[in-house]
């Protein structure tokens, strides 16, 4: 069977890369002093709501560093519990590309293009009020996720804020705390 020409970025272009480091501090201090990305900005001990890993419900908690590099968005992730998730077992992958995002109006075309790509759901949650998200595997295997984001009202301004930050930043207060 031929694959419909486009993919799973058809939805859209790649606006993240995301990392799980083994050393989540090191791996900060990399980014920031090495590559001059920052700063960063911490969401902590985040629970997805109706979050599911390959269809079961999961207790999966995280916390996550954000900045960017230019105009791609760079995601640190330090996995706070064993729950079954994306970020422990098969997919746990640590130390090298973990997963790429793209951002959506519609997490309907994200399930869409899984179907017809073929490509396995992983995670689905809710994102606050009226977001949501999924992962999948397109059939790269671990390293090779997508994450499929249906923003909600206030995700575009949040990024920017902190897109914003990063230009010009002189290297202080590299690490910032959100929420």
């Amino acid at each position: 069977m031929t694959q419909p020409i486009g993919g799973i970025t058809r939805l859209g272009p790649v606006m993240q890369l995301a990392f799980v480091p083994s050393d989540f501090d090191a791996a900060i201090d990399h980014w920031t002093k090495a590559m001059g990305v920052g700063p960063f900005f911490m969401m902590e001990n985040i629970a997805l709501e109706d979050m599911r890993y390959r269809g079961e419900p999961t207790d999966a908690v995280f916390s996550l560093a954000l900045a960017y590099w230019g105009d791609v968005q760079i995601e640190l992730i330090r996995p706070e519990n064993d729950a079954p998730s994306i970020y422990s077992g098969e997919y746990g992958v640590r130390d090298r590309l973990h997963h790429t995002c793209l951002l959506l109006d519609d997490i309907a075309d994200a399930y869409a293009a899984c179907k017809e790509y073929g490509a396995e759901v992983l995670v689905e949650a809710k994102v606050g009020d009226s977001g949501a998200v999924i992962y999948a595997d397109p059939g790269g295997g671990p390293g090779h996720l997508v994450e499929m984001l249906q923003t909600q009202p206030g995700t575009h301004e949040l990024f920017a804020m902190i897109k914003q930050a990063g230009i010009g930043w002189d290297g202080s207060d590299p690490v910032r705390k959100l929420g």
